[in-house]
């Protein structure tokens, strides 16, 4: 059977994949392995989803069947979560978003009491304890957990993010995308608060358009937004607003590379970058890596899941890291990527330096890359495909030193990856596209 936990918690279709109870299980397995009987506290988040409402009464319920609190604090971003938990000194936090997938998916993640992602292990015995549906004596009487609304969860959070920059904003222009997600609560506030003067755009919700042609998965609306007047910075976040990506005053695109980039650079100037290292994944691109020897920034990579990134940073002490999809983490400041965070980090180095942003970014040069997403049937055959190894190995070896290429399944989703990087947009599209036409005549 396949793993329940995916990279970035359980996920799958709201009702269908994931269902009520499935969330009881998973919320009474929150309550007895990361509280304790009849005192434990879980702090309990969502995005906008139609089907957050359904999955946190059953989660709701399973935490307080399994002899914990649940600390209910609405519609907020997954980052306020592992910030609140820790301030809060919860045992544990859980979210209710599926990121950047479509309404109709949802997904259930964990943070423990320090805020930060469970290990696999941790993962495992909770999906042993679902499978096997071995059980334990329920809590009673008054070690039954109990319900409690966060009234202020937004206020803290919002409050926290502000103090994580030394600058006002005043004079800024800034357009926010929401993507009608859960950053709807707090970014546009945070912003003006700051002083920026902030412009939005798909911050309301039906509960049914989270992601749906906007948000950081679609830059074309913020990117327009800012051609349209005269901003200095363009943000989108993805429903649960743990990542942003950036458009810069002409309403050009900046992944997460280019931001990470930039803040490297600045952090570098102030003698602030910890141990001069930076934290990515395999699909960041070449660019970013010459960028950084030329800084002298030493670069650790890892495979691709921003998990993985924070795990490499609390092992090595780096400071900063994250991934070309936009989930950035300024571990000073948060345990988790944070879209909000990262959004006015870069705000504020604009406003600190005076220099905009199609200034700042050139401190790096991105390399053309080509990634195409190929819907499978089993993603778990990619790595025993004797065709697939020599359609990448033929791919490798065209490339040579002036490129790479990498083929991944999704950790979420029943895709595979493949990605190419050259010297030319021609060679790399062509070198994916030999690929992905063994993938499909594999996997598909």
């Amino acid at each position: 059977m396949a793993r329940l936990f995916g990279t970035d918690g359980v996920r799958g279709i709201a009702n269908a994949d994931l269902t009520p109870e499935l969330a009881f299980k998973l919320g009474e397995a929150a309550g007895h392995f990361l509280g304790e009987f009849g005192r434990g506290r879980i702090v309990v988040g969502m995005d906008t989803r139609r089907s957050g409402d359904m999955l946190e009464a059953a989660l709701v319920a399973g935490i307080c069947s399994g002899g914990a609190d649940a600390l209910r604090c609405g519609i907020v971003p997954t980052p306020a979560v592992a910030y609140l938990t820790r301030t809060l000194e919860a045992d544990g936090g859980v979210v209710i978003s599926a990121s950047h997938n479509p309404a109709e998916y949802n997904g259930i993640k964990f943070f423990d009491r320090d805020g930060f992602k469970l290990p696999d292990e941790v993962e495992d015995e909770i999906e042993e304890f679902l499978v096997s549906e071995r059980g334990w004596v329920r809590p009673v009487g008054i070690e039954v957990g109990t319900s409690i609304v966060v009234d202020d969860a937004v206020e803290r959070y919002v409050a926290h993010v502000i103090a994580s920059v030394d600058v006002d904003l005043s004079g800024l222009r800034i357009a926010v995308d929401c993507g009608h997600g859960a950053s709807a609560r707090t970014t546009p506030l945070a912003l003006e608060r700051l002083g920026a003067e902030v412009t939005t755009v798909n911050c309301d919700w039906n509960g049914m358009d989270i992601n749906r042609d906007c948000g950081s998965t679609h830059l074309d609306v913020v990117s327009e937004l800012v051609r349209s007047g005269r901003f200095d910075l363009g943000i989108a976040h993805d429903g649960d607003a743990d990542r942003v990506l950036a458009v810069d005053e002409t309403g050009a695109d900046v992944d997460g590379d280019e931001i990470m980039a930039v803040c490297a650079a600045d952090m570098m100037a102030r003698s602030a970058l910890a141990y001069d290292t930076v934290v990515a994944t395999v699909m960041s691109n070449l660019g970013f890596e010459v960028a950084m020897r030329r800084l002298n920034v030493n670069v650790i990579k890892t495979k691709v899941g921003d998990r993985y990134v924070l795990d490499q940073m609390r092992t090595s002490g780096a400071m900063l890291g994250g991934e070309q999809s936009g989930h950035v983490i300024f571990l000073e400041h948060n345990t988790t990527g944070d879209g909000l965070v990262s959004a006015v980090s870069l705000a504020a180095i604009i406003k600190r330096t005076g220099k905009p942003l199609s200034e700042l970014r050139k401190v790096m040069q991105r390399f053309p890359q080509v990634l195409v997403n190929v819907p499978v049937v089993d993603k778990a055959r990619l790595s025993t495909s004797a065709a697939i190894h020599d359609a990448i190995q033929a791919a490798e070896e065209r490339l040579g030193d002036h490129g790479r290429v990498l083929v991944r399944a999704s950790g979420t989703e029943a895709l595979v990856r493949v990605m190419a990087e050259a010297a030319d947009c021609e060679t790399a599209q062509q070198v994916v596209d030999a690929i992905v036409a063994v993938v499909q005549r594999e996997l598909a």
